[in-house]
C-alpha cells in the first residue's frame, strides 16, 4: 500500500519475512565482528583470558577461588 508514491504497508509471507530476519542478524553479527576487529587492532579492550576470568569471577557463585584456564572456560561455555 502506498501513501503519496512512498510505501506505508508491506505484507509478506512468514517465510520471507523470517529470511529477511535472519538477513538483518547476519548482518548485525558481521558488524559486531568488524567492530572488535578494529577494537583488536588498535589495542583497546582486553585478551579474552583476562575477561572470561574477571566475567566468572564476578558472576560465578561459589567458583572464585579457582584460576581458570581458557580449557577450563571453554568446557563451562559448553
Amino acid at each position: 500500500m502506498t501513501v503519496n508514491g512512498k510505501a506505508e504497508l508491506v505484507v509478506q509471507d512468514a517465510e520471507s519475512n523470517q529470511k529477511l530476519l535472519e538477513a538483518k542478524d547476519r548482518m548485525e553479527a558481521i558488524e559486531g565482528i568488524k567492530r572488535g576487529l578494529e577494537s583488536m587492532k588498535s589495542n583497546a579492550g582486553k585478551p579474552g583470558e583476562k575477561f572470561f576470568q574477571e566475567f566468572f569471577t564476578e558472576k560465578a557463585t561459589g567458583l572464585v577461588d579457582h584460576v581458570w584456564s581458557l580449557e577450563e572456560i571453554a568446557l563451562l561455555a559448553n
